[in-house]
């Protein structure tokens, strides 16, 4: 599984959270690809809530 992939998961636009803050989508994406996906929501848990807020991915 890629990172983006994962976001959309976790109904987070990855488009618009690479745009809006690419740094912080660059450490994550090196974080996410160190360790398993799990332990990453683990690990993130709080962020990734943070981020669905913010950078909602939008379904039709």
């Amino acid at each position: 599984m890629v990172f983006e992939q994962y976001l959309e998961q976790k109904n987070i636009d990855s488009e618009k959270f690479l745009w809006g803050n690419p740094e912080e989508f660059q450490d994550l994406k090196v974080i996410f690809n160190q360790v398993n996906p799990e332990s990453f929501t683990a690990q993130k848990k709080f962020l990734i809530n943070k981020l669905r807020r913010k950078y909602q991915l939008k379904t039709f």
